[in-house]
């Protein structure tokens, strides 16, 4: 008998409180409850395998979110020191060991996992997937793509699980508005390596990035009435705190908004020009 899977068993005999099923070797409980109508000894059910909170194996024909082998999302139902509980579609919520946790993680909120045995036979689930996701067969460079963050490895960046089964990475370097872990992104992939590990932004290209910043950065010094107090050669981590750009990207707004005549620059800020005249 395989736990954590589905397997097809003999049912061997039938009392009160279910059938008992075999594979010849080990038998099963199937609750009554679940037991199908008309069941006979000797007919042959697909069943799902578990352990209940008494740690006993037990069967089900209810189909659970997340079986041996696949990575899925599931959502928290409690947190507790030692773990959290998630649901998985089955009546025993299913155990995140606080050491499979790449963040800690919130009561409510989804997360993508793998599911595991542990060294007590017991179903458990995991955070921790980079060894676990595929190559990416399916998108190119220029391509927008749909990922969940797994992980977030300082100085590294955002670990992303592309359609929850390819590896991704959005670099530090390309993150500057805080990102964490069960967030859903919208990216852009820049670059698929060889061994199929994909590179991806948050942003669009320069060019076409371009016209949403700048209408970001007027908006901003709208915000200041329309004098903001430092010029495109301030520091960047300032210029990345108010408006969450590069110092590159910022300077490419700014240099569309002076082409189009809507600022200026002075020596110490830029100012909005007045139109009302």
């Amino acid at each position: 008998m395989q736990i954590g899977t589905w397997n097809e068993l003999k049912i061997d005999r039938i009392k009160e409180i279910g059938a008992y099923l075999t594979d010849g070797e080990e038998d099963v409980l199937l609750p009554v409850k679940q037991l199908p109508e008309k069941s006979r000894i000797g007919d042959m059910l697909r069943v799902f395998l578990y352990r209940d909170s008494k740690d006993r194996l037990i069967a089900t024909v209810h189909e659970p979110y997340i079986e041996m082998g696949q990575l899925r999302r599931l959502r928290v139902k409690s947190v507790a020191g030692f773990g959290a509980f998630m649901d998985w579609g089955l009546e025993k919520d299913i155990f995140l060991p606080f050491k499979e946790q790449t963040a800690r993680v919130a009561e409510g909120a989804e997360y993508l996992v793998r599911m595991y045995e542990d060294k007590s036979g017991r179903l458990c689930v995991s955070m921790h997937l980079y060894d676990y996701m595929k190559p990416n067969t399916e998108y190119k460079k220029g391509d927008h793509v749909t990922g969940i963050v797994y992980e977030y490895k300082k100085g590294f960046g955002a670990l992303v699980a592309i359609d929850d089964m390819y590896g991704g990475l959005i670099h530090e370097s390309e993150i500057y508005n805080p990102v964490h872990v069960g967030d859903i992104v919208q990216a852009r992939v820049i670059k698929v390596r060889e061994d199929g590990k994909t590179d991806l932004s948050l942003r669009e290209a320069a060019h076409v990035q371009m016209n949403d910043d700048a209408e970001m950065v007027y908006s901003v010094i709208e915000s200041y009435n329309g004098v903001l107090p430092f010029t495109d050669k301030a520091d960047g981590e300032l210029i990345r705190k108010e408006f969450g750009l590069s110092k590159n990207a910022f300077k490419r707004a700014v240099g569309r908004l002076l082409k189009n005549q809507r600022i200026e620059i002075t020596e110490h800020n830029i100012r909005i020009i007045d139109r009302s005249f």
